[in-house]
């Protein structure tokens, strides 16, 4: 099949998908709009657009991918059969709706809640179908629900292999930045033994005993490494938001431990008291009997579902 997939790919997990395609036998167009860098021409130019955005709910940075992106389809040889759209908030109404004359299908994934980013409720419209990671934004808009996926290849045996960490997490500098610190002040005190990376490329922050800030971003490859060498996974919830993130699906692909502040994670199929520890962001503690026993592998059938190619099928169907 023929599919294009659009995404702002930052990290480079929707690359992922793209690459999983390819190998399974699909003629893939990935185009990853975080590549394509808007400036202002004038300080008007950003007056016109805050103004856009709060009478016209127009903005002209998601009208300049729109162009971009209508760009990379007018290139396209043959009308694809698929037209994934990620993070579709990112781009006007009007190119999201001229996708179509491309493609006989366009679908739409969002892994962001209405309740952070409202645009999202104005994009629904322009799709064949839209697919959710929330709940009961699902529910409130009548979407399909789909979590986010494993985009790594899965291992087993884990509990073999010596750990260099006991528990590990990556996060940008954002709002959950004080819980984070005080969780890390909070494994210090507990002499449990971590590593917590903070990506702060805009310099809000400063390095401080607890924590490791980094400047620059960081690759997947090297994020699987310290995956790779942690017994346990940290996985911090954003306000507003219940669809569970790419670290807990890490945790399962790679047989880790997970400690999250995400209570929903209990009502799926993969949820274990003995690898999942849900704890209270207003009240941080932690058992030392949770370190300490291996993980529990989970039915190769249940995680199945949360790879690629079954993850994907879905769209195709």
């Amino acid at each position: 099949m023929r599919i294009t997939i659009i995404s702002f790919d930052n990290w480079g997990l929707n690359n992922k998908i793209a690459d999983f395609l390819i190998s399974d036998g699909h003629i893939v167009n990935h185009i990853d709009f975080s590549k394509f860098h808007y400036k202002y021409a004038s300080f008007l130019k950003r007056i016109e657009n805050a103004l856009l955005k709060t009478f016209t709910n127009k903005n002209l940075k998601h009208m300049y991918y729109g162009q971009e992106i209508e760009k990379q389809l007018e290139k396209l040889v043959e009308k694809q059969d698929l037209i994934l759209t990620i993070k579709a908030d990112f781009i006007d109404n009007s190119t999201l709706v001229n996708i179509k004359k491309y493609t006989h299908k366009s679908v739409a994934f969002f892994n962001d809640s209405v309740a952070r980013y409202p645009n999202i409720k104005n994009k629904l419209h322009c799709f064949d179908k839209v697919y959710s990671f929330e709940k009961p934004d699902c529910e409130k808009y009548n979407l399909n629900f789909k979590s986010n996926f494993i985009y790594s290849t899965i291992q087993n045996n884990s509990n073999t292999t010596t750990n260099k960490f006991q528990l590990f997490n990556i996060s940008s500098r954002d709002k959950r930045y004080n819980l984070i610190l005080e969780i890390a002040k909070k494994l210090k005190s507990n002499a449990i033994n971590y590593k917590i990376i903070i990506s702060d490329v805009k310099n809000r922050v400063n390095e401080n005993e607890f924590l490791e800030v980094i400047r620059k971003p960081i690759s997947l490859e090297k994020i699987d490494e310290y995956i790779e060498e942690s017994g346990a996974l940290l996985d911090i919830q954003r306000k507003k938001q219940t669809g569970l993130t790419f670290r807990v699906f890490e945790s399962i692909a790679k047989q880790k431990k997970l400690i999250t502040t995400n209570p929903d994670i209990k009502n799926y199929d993969f949820y274990n008291e003995n690898n999942f520890l849900i704890i209270n962001p207003n009240k941080i503690e932690f058992s030392s009997t949770f370190f300490d026993k291996p993980y529990l592998p989970i039915d190769e059938k249940i995680v199945k579902k949360y790879q690629l190619k079954q993850w994907f099928d879905e769209f195709l169907n």
